[in-house]
């Protein structure tokens, strides 16, 4: 996994904030079996109770969200950011991860977030909204046997 950690320039407006009841949008999106490959469960229930949570929306269904989760003093992880395969290449992730960094930099923190290190495509997005890797770090799964 590859952490990185930087700031970012602001944002003069922000993308639309999905409605409270969307979980099941964000499941579909990102959860189990949803449209977005995540490894392990995907996003779980009680994550959107971590942070704010910004989503964009074509013709009603949830097609791109990025959030907030680990909140250690002073920072703010941005997770999530996650596009629908159909509508990558427009610029949804950027509009997402700037937005939600504007909002952790407005509060006075500085927004970090991680990545697998084979995710290059979300780690050159990355760096190209000013991120910068600040360490490397071996990860392991622990489940139940």
């Amino acid at each position: 996994m590859t952490m990185l950690v930087g700031t970012m320039p602001a944002r003069k407006s922000a993308p639309p904030d999905p409605a409270e009841s969307d979980w099941a949008d964000v499941a579909a999106l990102a959860g189990p079996g949803g449209q977005v490959a995540y490894t392990g469960e995907g996003v779980l229930p009680r994550t959107v109770e971590l942070g704010v949570y910004l989503g964009i929306r074509r013709s009603g269904e949830l097609v791109a969200m990025a959030g907030e989760r680990l909140h250690p003093p002073g920072w703010t992880e941005i997770s999530a950011v996650c596009t629908h395969p159909a509508h990558r290449g427009q610029g949804l992730a950027t509009r997402l991860v700037l937005a939600v960094a504007a909002g952790i930099r407005a509060r006075g923190e500085t927004p970090f977030l991680h990545a697998a290190a084979s995710n290059t495509n979300a780690i050159s997005l990355y760096e190209r909204l000013g991120f910068r890797l600040r360490r490397s770090t071996r990860v392991a799964s622990v489940g139940a046997a």
